[in-house]
């Protein structure tokens, strides 16, 4: 009984080879049918699309290793005495050390508030089934038609009352309140998108659910996470608004709001300023380079179906 079972379920490797011709001639077929001319448009829109975005970064390493002189004289010249006396100004001196904790602080707090907060409550939505979760779901999503900014001033009457406006766990609490619509509505679709015959069967073997949630189901959205985590890590670490409204005190400023030092009323610093610049896009060039693997397969997911 074994033999017949795997003879059924088990293909020959003569199948295996007669099938390996098929799909080489149907993935050559589809290549062909794609136009020359339009490859070729496309390889060169997107090369020039490249260009025009790495330009600007280029530029801005470009002049942070050169002098306030050089950037005057020749502001698009080459560092051809390249120095990181910027860097160490603007690290040491400007305190953009502080101001880099702090940032780090603040982005991955908020995010991981959010990401905690909006994963479970989109398991929820994904699954339940009674009308009081979708009113829930309705107020939840209703905060992605409201805009943040208009939450300032309650934001700073409270954090103020609190007397939190010279702290950057006050920050942490506003960008995680502000992320969790999005990243709930984006959560919930992936999670709706999983067979519920997973759960049975974890459940059929013993696991409870909350093994199920964290052994089965969030293994299997990870690139959901990873998608909405950058895309709430790129606004927040760039963000100047709320930084410079809500924080009082120099050192609880972040990047964006710490550039602001090297502006002078006569004249600005250049050098430190391209530098600061540098410093602070490393972090999310980083990000995008471990990231970009998860964030394709979260962004295409159920395209190819």
């Amino acid at each position: 009984m074994s033999l017949l079972t795997d003879s059924r379920t088990e293909p020959s490797t003569e199948a295996i080879v007669s099938r390996r011709p098929d799909a080489r001639r149907r993935r050559s077929s589809r290549t062909s049918d794609t136009p020359l001319v339009g490859r070729i448009f496309a390889n060169v829109f997107l090369w020039g699309y490249a260009l025009v975005a790495i330009g600007p970064l280029l530029l801005m390493v470009n002049n942070s290793l050169r002098t306030q002189q050089q950037i005057a004289t020749e502001p698009l010249g080459l560092p051809l005495q390249p120095t990181f006396t910027s860097f160490q100004n603007a690290w040491i001196t400007a305190s953009f050390d502080t101001y880099f904790i702090n940032s780090i602080t603040v982005t991955v707090g908020s995010v991981i508030v959010t990401t905690a907060v909006s994963v479970l409550a989109a398991y929820a939505f994904a699954r339940a089934r009674a009308k009081f979760f979708r009113g829930i779901e309705a107020v939840f999503l209703s905060g992605l038609m409201l805009p943040v900014h208009l939450a300032i001033l309650p934001l700073f009457y409270l954090l103020d009352s609190l007397r939190m406006t010279s702290n950057v766990f006050s920050l942490i609490l506003v960008y995680g309140a502000l992320g969790i619509p999005f990243t709930t509505f984006v959560l919930t679709v992936f999670f709706r998108a999983l067979p519920i015959e997973l759960e049975e069967a974890a459940r059929i073997d013993g696991a409870g659910p909350f093994r199920t949630f964290l052994q089965i189901l969030l293994p299997l959205v990870r690139p959901a996470l990873a998608t909405v985590i950058v895309f709430r890590f790129v606004p927040v670490w760039n963000d100047f608004f709320y930084p410079l409204i809500l924080l009082r005190d120099r050192g609880s400023y972040t990047l964006p709001v710490g550039l602001t030092r090297f502006f002078g009323e006569y004249s600005t610093d250049w050098p430190q300023l391209f530098a600061g610049l540098t410093i602070a896009t490393i972090p999310l060039v980083v990000l995008f380079l471990l990231a970009t693997k998860q964030i394709i397969n979260g962004l295409t997911s159920g395209m190819s179906k």
